[in-house]
């Protein structure tokens, strides 16, 4: 793995893995729509709108592995959505297709199975359920991504991620957070595995409040080094005992659920 591009390299992942990858492989591409910082040794920076395909290509070039954060990371009016996280999605892939990149590792999210209940361990096998537009679009990054594995023999990862951060801050994200280094761990895996064709995995640490079965994480390599639980006390204490959003406690898409909720919460399993 000589060059690895990261798209959305501006935004708060990006910006975490920016740093966190320097060194790793001999040359990092960075992208994004928003401007960037300035290169550094071994890195590269490239300004790019994903809802162009050229512009696609171009970043492309001679890449051997991507990271695709690249998109809208909350909910949005659809239009919004199409462009940026359909759009853009598939002109990556393409992309990535014609220039002969080897391996993407798809920033999905847990809000792709947000509308299953929380006391429900789900595995990487269900059926999406998601909560938001931005989740039913990441349903359709992780079904693209299979599409160009089976159909063109991309290797690729989709990380369906919890709550990426250094800490997690409130109990929902007791059950959903990933430290920084191990989620740098899974992106290590998807641009590096020997055997990967397409899988699913959990983007989430080692957390004993955990509402996923992440086994396929663990079949693949993954050893997490981090977990919630030490956290626990400090920020259970800090959150209010009145439940203010009954329908997003029920779900593990948590608030993503809650907006423009008209449906009956007895009929979701």
């Amino acid at each position: 793995m000589q060059r690895v591009l990261i798209t959305g390299a501006a935004g708060g992942i990006g910006r975490r893995l920016r740093e966190d990858m320097r060194g790793l492989y001999p040359s990092l591409r960075l992208s994004d729509q928003a401007p960037l910082e300035p290169a550094r040794e071994g890195e590269e920076v490239m300004q790019a709108d994903l809802t162009d395909l050229r512009a696609c290509e171009t970043i492309c070039e001679g890449v051997d592995g991507i990271v695709h954060l690249g998109g809208q990371s909350v909910e949005a009016d659809w239009d919004t959505i199409l462009q940026a996280n359909i759009v853009g999605c598939y002109n990556l892939f393409e992309a990535a297709r014609r220039q002969g990149v080897q391996r993407i590792v798809f920033a999905s999210t847990n809000h792709v199975i947000g509308f299953y209940r929380r006391p429900t361990r789900i595995d990487h096998t269900v059926p999406p359920r998601p909560d938001s537009r931005y989740g039913v679009s990441k349903a359709f990054g992780e079904a693209l991504g299979r599409f160009y594995a089976d159909k063109y023999g991309l290797r690729v990862l989709a990380i369906r991620i919890g709550h990426f951060a250094e800490r997690p801050v409130d109990r929902r994200r007791l059950s959903i957070w990933i430290s920084p280094r191990d989620f740098l761990q899974l992106v290590r895996i998807g641009l590096e595995h020997p055997d990967l064709h397409y899988e699913i995995v959990y983007g989430v640490s080692e957390n004993d409040r955990t509402w996923w079965d992440n086994a396929n994480a663990y079949r693949l390599g993954y050893r997490p080094q981090d977990e919630s639980e030490p956290f626990a006390a400090e920020v259970l204490a800090a959150e209010p005992a009145d439940v203010a959003d009954p329908i997003a406690e029920l779900f593990q898409g948590g608030p993503f659920c809650s907006p423009e909720f008209t449906g009956d919460p007895d009929r979701i399993e």
